[in-house]
């Protein structure tokens, strides 16, 4: 039906891999040093930055492990095979990213009460080379789909915040070498949480999004219903469903009230035409029941026969 977009669905989710094994590989690299130099020179920064990297390696490594078991082909007990498990990768880095940001804020308050020593030179190179190797992953994820794969993106803002997490680093090592402010190193490091905190509220409530089956992102609506309700030879639809079943991959299922004496020929000609509709709208996976007027059950269901005067609101 759609070999097009299959294809460049399979090219997308290599690239995706790719980039996600790379930086796999060299944020767990980066991350062990700037613990282990957050230690030696005694900087909440480094940590909190050390620790955001630490859930980036935890994420990218859940988001590779959701790739590979993505690919697993459909069977009997998972009928739309283990995509979904993408999305629950996400819902996993979002509340882990959530649950750091707390601890640094918890950390940062006591040091703004009692400042410690920093060790500020060693602070700044660790910094300074963290910078570079953030802005090599982020501009290796950006070559993914950052757009429309839930994970990728995820992984994505994970790396952005780690960036902007060691460019704090470096002011607040600058601040302590020359100034002698003891305070900037914790308050780098709630800047950083900050971040951390945004960019995982925003991935959790996305995936939350996915799992519990709502409107996905980039499919308007109305626009859905005014193409099939455009089609001739469909007098009207109800029973709509539209939800994701992971990233980029959504789906579409409703009843339409057609002629009851339509031909199997012509119900196929109808469905090819519903369908080629429907892709350019961003559904790849269509089920429709045609039916005549006389057969009307569940009519009170939710999102049953579409009402031209609801508002748009109500789907969003």
């Amino acid at each position: 039906m759609n070999m097009g977009h299959d294809h460049s669905h399979d090219h997308a989710h290599g690239a995706n891999k790719k980039a996600l094994m790379f930086s796999f590989i060299i944020i767990t690299g980066y991350m062990i040093v700037e613990a282990i130099g957050g230690f030696m020179t005694n900087s909440l920064a480094l940590l909190s930055d050390a620790g955001h990297m630490l859930s980036d390696s935890v994420s990218l490594g859940v988001g590779l492990a959701a790739f590979a078991l993505g690919e697993k082909a459909a069977d009997y007990s998972k009928t739309y095979g283990y995509k979904r498990f993408e999305i629950l990768a996400a819902v996993f880095n979002g509340v882990t990213l959530v649950i750091i940001s707390l601890y640094i804020f918890y950390e940062a308050y006591h040091r703004f009460t009692e400042p410690p020593e920093v060790a500020s030179g060693g602070m700044l190179i660790i910094a300074s080379i963290g910078l570079v190797v953030n802005i090599i992953v982020a501009w290796m994820l950006m070559r993914g789909d950052t757009e429309d794969n839930l994970n990728v993106r995820a992984a994505f803002l994970h790396v952005l915040g780690d960036l902007l997490g060691s460019v704090g680093a470096i002011v607040a090592a600058l601040l302590i070498i020359f100034f002698g402010w003891g305070w900037a190193d914790p308050a780098a490091s709630v800047i950083v949480a900050v971040l951390v905190l945004i960019s995982g509220w925003r991935v959790t409530r996305d995936a939350v999004h996915v799992l519990m089956e709502g409107t996905p992102k980039n499919v308007k609506l109305d626009e859905v219903i005014a193409a099939l309700e455009s089609v001739q030879g469909i007098h009207s639809i109800h029973d709509l469903h539209v939800w994701s079943i992971t990233s980029g991959q959504n789906a579409l299922s409703c009843h339409a009230v057609v002629d009851g004496g339509l031909t199997i020929q012509e119900s196929g000609k109808l469905l090819g035409t519903i369908e080629h509709e429907l892709e350019h709208k961003g559904i790849g996976h269509v089920t429709i029941q045609f039916e005549n007027g006389e057969h009307h059950p569940q009519m009170d269901s939710v999102m049953c026969q579409h009402h031209k005067e609801s508002s748009p609101h109500e789907y969003s």
